[in-house]
């Protein structure tokens, strides 16, 4: 047990020695509200006692959060909205400022990454029939246009580049699919829903039907393993120091699954109460958000 007393603990991430956790306001009064905990400190943390970051809804958005991730170099915070279009930035006065907009879907979970060289990764879902842009296309981006396209959509941006922000997603060519229209432009794709970097400049990504893909770098996507039936939702993956991926199967499928580099499929942990976010520091230790019990436990890896 690594810390009791957080309401519904959703997203995790590592920031060198500390773990932050990401759950929605106690109270229903924010956007959510941010932990830190010390993973060097006695266990477990009973978090309800420590203090912790509540994060004002935006000024114009009251949103709920439902992914999180952490740039290992500036230590920057970035947000997503659960089910929305936006993503945000945490500023030092721990305020949300609108980093990204013009996505299709965002989901919770692993849909946004920080990869290994630094840059933002994105899953946007894509599917113009749940939700229509709120964007105007611009001439020569028709190929996004409904008749064309069904998702997904992976972004991956410099986060160091000098652009005017927010960025608007919906006028960036994505890194996959690299081609519109047709087959080629996403109606036969997989509907993927997380994402998670395992090296090589390479991207591991899960299907809701349960299969995983490899997005090598030259944006040709492969087979990489398909995981035990299933309605995969609001997942979360993370790759371990020796390669493995781990994936956190969510509300539909408690358990937690280990994926070698050779797409072999191992079983961490089974019978979880509501897994979410899932972590790994430098050492490989496995940290796991098993919401429905309020908690955040450690996990020993195989």
């Amino acid at each position: 047990m690594v810390a009791v007393g957080v309401p519904r603990p959703l997203q995790l991430a590592i920031d060198g020695r500390s773990l932050l956790v990401l759950g929605p306001a106690a109270l229903g009064d924010s956007a959510g509200e941010l932990y830190r905990v010390d993973l060097d400190a006695p266990r477990p943390v009973d978090l309800s006692r420590q203090p912790r970051v509540r994060i004002p809804y935006p000024a114009t958005n009251p949103t709920t959060l439902g992914s999180l991730a952490v740039h290992r170099v500036s230590r920057a915070v970035f947000l997503g909205e659960e089910n929305g279009r936006r993503i945000y930035r945490l500023t030092s006065d721990e305020q949300l400022a609108l980093y990204a907009t013009g996505l299709r879907r965002l989901l919770g979970g692993s849909t946004l990454v920080v990869d290994a060289a630094g840059r933002l990764v994105v899953v946007d879902y894509a599917d113009p029939l749940l939700q229509r842009d709120d964007e105007a296309d611009l001439p020569g981006l028709e190929h996004f246009r409904d008749e064309d396209y069904r998702g997904p959509l992976i972004f991956r941006l410099d986060i160091t580049a000098d652009v005017a922000l927010p960025r608007r997603m919906s006028r960036l060519a994505p890194l996959f699919p690299r081609g519109w229209g047709g087959r080629a432009g996403g109606a036969l794709l997989p509907r993927l829903v997380s994402a998670a970097d395992i090296g090589g400049g390479e991207l591991a990504l899960l299907a809701s039907s349960g299969d995983l893909y490899r997005l090598g770098a030259d944006g040709a996507l492969a087979p990489l393993a398909r995981l035990p039936l299933g309605q995969y939702q609001r997942t979360n993956m993370a790759a371990g120091p020796d390669g493995a991926l781990y994936v956190c199967g969510g509300f539909w499928v408690a358990s937690v699954y280990r994926v070698t580099r050779d797409g072999t499929v191992s079983t961490v942990a089974n019978r979880l109460a509501d897994p979410q976010g899932i972590a790994i520091d430098a050492n490989g230790a496995i940290y796991l958000a098993e919401s429905a019990l309020h908690r955040i436990v450690r996990v020993a890896a195989h």
